[in-house]
């Protein structure tokens, strides 16, 4: 078998299902983690990691047969892997191809880490404003509080 039909054989192919591209090798399992991968009981999953490329060096790659994601789940990612790229499978085919980028404003996903603001001593959902996307920065909207990347905690 050729080097090149070998390399081919690394990950299988899809028929129907969403295959996510680019996870830096860092956060891969974090963003297995978020999506709740292993509760999906009846979806066949490949996890590779380390994987050559060209665009980062080294690379992580997610495929779920069967599964498309909804907006918060990609929101999910988008807050610790935010320059990954999903592709959705049918028939074979990518039919879409998509960078997923964080939203200009999140609701009920971060848990502000200021301990008197209203979200923390109500039951309401928390709302950030994403004040740099390129850092991940985001805003409370209710205590205005500031939460960078490395502190933010996932609901």
């Amino acid at each position: 078998m050729s080097a090149q039909k070998k390399k081919a054989l690394q990950v299988a192919t899809l028929e129907n299902g969403t295959a996510i591209d680019h996870i830096p090798p860092e956060h891969l399992f974090k963003v297995a983690f978020l999506l709740e991968l292993e509760k999906l009981d009846t979806n066949t999953i490949t996890i590779g990691n380390n994987f050559q490329s060209k665009k980062m060096g080294r690379k992580g790659v997610i495929k779920i047969a069967d599964k498309f994601f909804k907006e918060d789940e990609l929101n999910r990612i988008a807050l610790i892997a935010p320059n990954v790229i999903l592709n959705e499978i049918r028939d074979f085919e990518v039919v879409r191809k998509c960078p997923v980028s964080l939203p200009d404003e999140l609701k009920g996903l971060v848990k502000c880490n200021n301990p008197r603001c209203i979200t923390n001593n109500e039951p309401m959902p928390t709302h950030f404003t994403v004040i740099d996307k390129e850092k991940g920065t985001l805003r409370c909207r209710y205590c205005e509080r500031k939460i960078n990347k490395e502190d933010i905690i996932i609901k």
